[in-house]
């Protein structure tokens, strides 16, 4: 048996038997580019399955050492990375700039990082781990595009011809001269390498006279700007003193290169991966600097705990009273993994959790009342009471006591709207309630909030709330 079939077979020991044969026939069969920046979502998608088991899968297979993740800063005009980074401790508190865009960004999680997975060198060596050998447009698509960047196949080859006047690979320390003829459109002179580009705003009345215009390439001061040319030839001189080969391309900035690049596909975001089980069980090391404050638009909290648990001890007592705190513990934990969260800690009986969308958080909210009730019927008492709340808002992913946590207004006001709770009720925030996604689980299931105004401990205003019954 190879290295590699000893991997997989371990694979099958913590991930889907099923996910782990289609990862084994990714790697023997798949496309060198296929296996570049693999966007989980995508993956699961083409190859009909579950979304969780293959983010789950694919995480176990990194752990293992099949691939390697990649932590990617994305433009969310170009769909261009911006920064690659190994691990989520290696972004930057700084803005990121796109060069093909001329804005600047900061790395929000929600929707900006994409977690992507290139097959380990170790296991299949593919064109990307040697980019320098990459041919110019498999560089842009591989290197400089995102996995959420939806490629059309059928129609790439011929947009390519549309959207590029001139294309060339510049080595090192060379120099190079080409001679074009400027149509009156916008034109972009664009490398990838180094992440820059200018632009020229051909406009005005067409010349016969020869233009002239000098681009050097440089790591340390790539090229930017705007100049304004009139329609006509062009002598455009590019210089490469970057250390490295660049790839200059002229597009034309039009709707064949918004055809080209404009669509998009969901990708695995920085937001859904903090807030996966198995990633953090699994890296459990690999999360944020002590110093690291990663700003989080949106991102939804359940908070949990049992009513009177000091008297459940005193009436069962201690060994009777552990089992059944335990077995609560377990059934929520399998809910929360169930339904697409993460438990972020469990402080004495209660439990924090965490949600990319609010409707997963009602229903985890939903079916942990009702393990609660069966528990209770098990045992034929009302042993465990309950207390959900849930409120969704911005937040920062932060370090603290050695483990990825969230601070801020948001995880507060969920932990003071649990409390809220008396007896297995479920109490939730405006925010949460106007999703839409939870408007349509709370009506399939003919509950009807009851609205409440509450003063929250350490909250200066009094909040709108609604009791789930």
């Amino acid at each position: 048996m190879s290295d590699i079939q000893a991997q997989l077979s371990v694979l099958k020991q913590t991930a889907d038997p099923v996910v782990v044969e289609a990862i084994a026939q990714l790697i023997a069969n798949g496309h060198d580019r296929d296996l570049n920046r693999i966007n989980a979502l995508d993956f699961a998608n083409r190859s009909g399955l579950d979304q969780e088991k293959v983010i789950s899968g694919l995480l176990h297979a990194s752990r293992l050492g099949l691939f390697d993740m990649s932590w990617n800063v994305l433009c969310p005009g170009c769909g261009g990375v911006l920064g690659a980074h190994a691990t989520l401790k290696s972004l930057k508190h700084e803005d990121y700039n796109c060069a093909l865009c001329a804005a600047g960004y900061e790395a929000s999680v929600d929707e900006m990082v994409e977690v992507a997975f290139t097959v380990s060198p170790r296991v299949r060596r593919i064109g990307a781990h040697d980019p320098d050998t990459l041919p110019i447009w498999e560089y842009v698509r591989q290197m400089f595009w995102s996995s959420g960047v939806d490629i059309n196949e059928e129609s790439f080859s011929h947009l390519i011809n549309e959207v590029t006047l001139e294309a060339l690979e510049l080595p090192a320390g060379e120099k190079a001269i080409l001679s074009l003829n400027l149509p009156s459109q916008f034109i972009i002179v664009f490398e990838p390498v180094t992440h820059s580009a200018h632009f020229l705003d051909v406009q005005g009345e067409p010349t016969s006279e020869r233009q002239q215009l000098s681009i050097m390439f440089n790591k340390l001061e790539a090229p930017t700007g705007t100049t304004v040319m009139r329609p006509g030839p062009l002598r455009l001189t590019l210089e490469n003193q970057s250390g490295g080969r660049v790839l200059p391309s002229v597009w034309v900035a039009a709707d064949a290169l918004h055809e080209m690049i404009g669509k998009r596909k969901p990708i695995l975001t920085a937001k859904r991966i903090l807030s996966n089980q198995t990633f953090r069980d699994v890296f459990k090391a690999d999360n944020l600097n002590v110093d690291q404050r990663l700003k989080i638009t949106s991102l939804t909290f359940l908070f949990t705990d049992l009513k009177g648990s000091t008297a459940l001890y005193e009436r069962v007592g201690d060994l009777s009273a552990f089992d059944l705190v335990r077995a609560h513990f377990r059934a929520l934990l399998e809910i929360i993994a169930a339904e697409k969260g993460a438990v972020v800690k469990t402080i004495g009986d209660a439990v924090m959790a965490t949600f990319v969308r609010p409707e997963h958080a009602i229903i985890a909210g939903l079916r942990m009342r009702a393990a609660m009730d069966e528990l209770n019927n098990q045992r034929g008492a009302n042993d465990l009471i309950l207390k959900i709340g849930i409120h969704e808002g911005p937040c920062l992913a932060v370090m603290l006591n050695e483990r990825q946590d969230y601070f801020g207004q948001t995880v507060n006001i969920a932990a003071r709207v649990q409390s809220l709770s008396t007896a297995q009720e479920i109490h939730i925030t405006g925010p949460v309630l106007d999703a839409p996604a939870v408007a349509e689980v709370l009506e399939q299931r003919a509950i009807k909030p009851i609205q409440k105004q509450a003063a929250l401990r350490g909250i200066a205003d009094k909040m709108v709330v609604y009791e789930i019954p």
